[in-house]
């Protein structure tokens, strides 16, 4: 998981305004303003992917129109943005007990964006949260781009919003999402069971005052009425008692062991997965664990049994690369690199690990092949703001400052810094020839931060 925990995806500034969602602010308003960056990791956004596209085809949209994203937040909590945008944090993530629970949820979530409920929910919320929207919006994008305590403290200021009559108005959708998500899920030959079993297991937050309830529950609130409905319809399914596959049941093992290696404190990982634990799941999470309790020798041990048993997994090799990379050994961490990308050709972020590694070796020729690489990297993310910041940095090794300027510019245009995105970009115009694509696209960034900023101005 190269970039469990370092890298964060920057987003272009419009978000500023598109990701303000009833949901979204009941949930950052009632103590989750501090939630911290997104995450990147190719095998766990492919599993969310595989989990998700045939709901999303279900609904009638176009999976490549809708975003999924992790939040690397503790909290029990799942939420979608206008922007069809679909948000999981890591904690509700380890929480499913089952691929068709993780499917129920990201069903109901897609029901959410297909019955157009935060179009609505913006409409009635406008006129009287306008100044509060403006400013939340700006804390959440801060927060997206990886400046959690900057976002926070906008967030914080902000606390007069009326948070129960946006989950009042949630509440109206609710069941009109459950009915939905069950469609999907119907349609797609899959059971509609794990949604029930989901709110089943916490049916109990249904009696706790709003500040004792997880997150997920309080802009998502349950009642016994709302579950006994979704059962009438899921009962009727001719798929209800469709099992969960074993390669999905394999895929969720994979990111749940993954994603606890990585965000539980070691020890804990330790006594969950103990030495005994010989499972590819068990032997997964205490690699991660090892290299984090800076125990190099056992973490390699680790993974290289698992290297040895599934040669043909690209994610295992990644993990070596980036055990090898984050204990400060570049140079050795890139055979693993490399032939991870030859097994996944096609992975932008296993590129990115690379040349990241390259970068950081500086040698003119493996500088060189950073600046093939991010470029491949960014023909498929164009968004992605860390693989800018090493472009810039390559550029810069290379003493080629006016593209260095430019990829400047692109990363903080990215990230939603707007002012400093036209100073880079305005610098490197005085560099670069005019007839070249990278002088063009520098000019368009002074002139859309430009009247975006006035905008802004007038909010």
């Amino acid at each position: 998981m190269n970039h469990m925990i370092d890298t964060k995806l920057f987003r272009r500034p419009v978000f500023v305004v598109r990701a303000i969602a009833a949901m979204m602010l009941a949930t950052l308003l009632v103590g989750q303003a501090a939630a911290q960056s997104l995450i990147r990791d190719t095998e766990i956004e492919e599993s969310l992917r595989e989990f998700g596209d045939p709901l999303i085809r279900a609904a009638g949209l176009n999976p490549k129109s809708v975003d999924i994203y992790i939040v690397n937040d503790p909290t029990l909590n799942a939420f979608v943005t206008r922007g069809q945008k679909v948000f999981f944090h890591t904690g509700i993530l380890v929480e499913f007990d089952s691929p068709n629970q993780l499917k129920g949820v990201m069903a109901h979530e897609v029901g959410h964006i297909a019955s157009g409920h935060l179009a609505r929910s913006s409409d009635t919320q406008r006129s009287a949260y306008g100044t509060f929207l403006v400013a939340a919006g700006i804390g959440l994008a801060a927060i997206l781009a990886g400046e959690g305590q900057a976002g926070a403290a906008i967030l914080g200021s902000s606390q007069q919003f009326a948070v129960l009559d946006v989950l009042r108005y949630s509440r109206i959708n609710e069941s009109s999402a459950d009915q939905a998500g069950a469609n999907y899920l119907e349609i797609s030959g899959q059971s509609g069971k794990g949604l029930i079993e989901f709110f089943e297991k916490f049916r109990y937050q249904e009696v706790m005052s709003e500040q004792g309830r997880f997150p997920y529950f309080r802009s998502h609130p349950l009642s016994s009425a709302r579950i006994d409905a979704l059962r009438e319809v899921v009962d009727e399914s001719p798929y209800t008692e469709t099992p969960d596959s074993p390669e999905d049941i394999h895929r969720m093992k994979i990111m749940q062991a993954k994603l606890r290696g990585f965000i539980d404190p070691p020890q804990t990982t330790f006594v969950n997965f103990p030495e005994t634990d010989e499972s590819e799941y068990g032997r997964l999470a205490r690699s991660v664990a090892h290299f984090r309790a800076a125990n190099l020798p056992q973490a390699l041990i680790s993974v290289d049994s698992l290297i040895t048993e599934f040669p043909q997994n690209p994610y295992y090799h990644e993990l070596r690369g980036e055990i090898l990379y984050k204990s400060g050994k570049a140079k050795q961490a890139q055979p693993s690199l490399r032939k991870a990308i030859e097994l996944k050709p096609n992975a932008p972020l296993l590129k990115q690990a690379l040349a990241q590694s390259l970068i950081d070796e500086q040698m003119p020729e493996g500088i060189s092949e950073s600046v093939t690489l991010l470029k491949s990297v960014l023909q498929a993310e164009p968004e992605n703001g860390y693989s800018w910041y090493l472009l810039s940095q390559a550029y810069g090794h290379q003493k080629k400052k006016g593209l260095a300027q430019y990829a400047s510019a692109e990363q903080h245009y990215a990230r939603g810094d707007l002012r400093t995105a036209q100073s880079f970009a305005g610098r490197a115009m005085q560099i670069l020839p005019r007839d070249t694509p990278q002088y063009r696209r520098a000019n368009d960034i002074v002139v859309v931060s430009e009247a975006q900023l006035a905008q802004n101005r007038r909010r």
